[in-house]
């Protein structure tokens, strides 16, 4: 085994062990307590029950972890198949419009249908992310044989202003619809059971595959669009597979727990300066490593002001962006 290699898996190993710490944490910690010794009980199946902490478990804190974990997992892929077809490291999967018009459908679903429950906007959330991607997606095409990624990107951000002016135009116009937003769009995974869970995890799992399916094209499609086409490489089907992972990604995690920034964004630069260009190897370290970063933003969000409870949205703020600033002062150090 080469060198790289050696280093790749071992980095690997490595974060699988800070997730399984992350989701260790996330099941024992928060305004209840479970120590350890209740904790190995449960899993080993001869916990006490009925009892506060197994309630605690099986009511809030498995969903809560499941969801979290699946979230980070498709963040953190996303922002990884994003930057790769953009050519662009500073893309977000939010660029393509999927955040804005996840938003926007669930402003309409609020505002215009009666929609209130966490369900009910989680399927408004999928569906406008889609909505919106895959018109991003055919704009951008209109005229040529394929998207070309500058283009994407134009038509992306320009969706996501218009979207997010519609989205505020409503808002501000119905009480209801302002309260009810203001707790969605801070991102948070309380109050998020098993239903969410088995809801999203079919959306996520094919989007994974996509992604991961997608990554040799994304290696052939960094070499330019006609070195991949001379290669073999069908660009407008590998950008199509491409795009639409990151609409199923994005759109699930968003239904889920509403916009989630800073993972997609930031994860990907991590992972590339431990693996390198590869996205073989890119995509499962976001995977993982966004995961990691959700299920701690969520864990410290709980913990910091108990009994009461940061979202987790702004934990990832406050974590997110030094660490952001300090990845990208590090890369532009060692460039130097």
């Amino acid at each position: 085994m080469s060198s790289i290699r050696k280093r790749r898996v071992w980095g690997l190993a490595a974060l699988l062990v800070a997730l399984f710490l992350a989701c260790t944490a996330s099941m024992a910690l928060g305004s209840r307590p479970i120590s350890p010794t209740f904790l190995i009980s449960f899993f080993r199946g001869d916990a006490t029950f009925p009892s506060p902490e197994y309630s605690t478990i099986v009511e809030h804190r498995i969903p809560r972890t499941l969801i979290g974990l699946l979230i980070g997992l498709a963040t953190g892929s996303a922002g990884a198949v994003i930057q790769g077809h953009t050519r662009n490291p500073l893309a977000d999967p939010g660029l393509l419009g999927t955040s804005s018009g996840a938003a926007f459908a669930v402003v309409i679903a609020i505002t215009y249908l009666g929609v209130h429950g966490v369900h009910g906007m989680a399927i408004a959330a999928l569906l406008g992310a889609l909505g919106a991607t895959i018109i991003t997606f055919l704009v951008a095409s209109v005229g040529k044989e394929h998207a070309h990624p500058l283009t994407l990107i134009l038509v992306g951000a320009a969706l996501s202003a218009a979207l997010s002016s519609f989205t505020t135009m409503i808002v501000l116009s119905d009480a209801v619809t302002l309260d009810t937003m203001r707790l969605w769009t801070v991102s948070s995974l309380e109050g998020r059971d098993m239903p969410i869970f088995w809801g999203i995890l079919p959306f996520i799992l094919i989007g994974l595959v996509l992604a991961v399916g997608n990554a040799p094209q994304i290696n052939m499609l960094n070499l330019g669009d006609d070195t991949a086409s001379a290669l073999g490489v069908h660009t407008s089907m590998a950008r199509f597979v491409g795009i639409s992972s990151i609409a199923i990604l994005v759109g699930a995690s968003t239904a889920a727990a509403g916009p989630i920034a800073f993972i997609g964004l930031m994860v990907p630069h991590i992972a590339r300066t431990l693996t390198g260009p590869d996205y073989r190897w890119v995509l499962p370290y976001s995977a993982i490593a966004g995961a990691t970063l959700l299920l701690t933003a969520d864990v410290i969000g709980r913990v910091i002001i108990r009994p009461a409870e940061l979202h987790m949205g702004i934990m990832l703020a406050i974590i997110g962006a030094p660490l952001c600033l300090s990845v990208l002062w590090n890369r532009k150090r060692w460039s130097l």
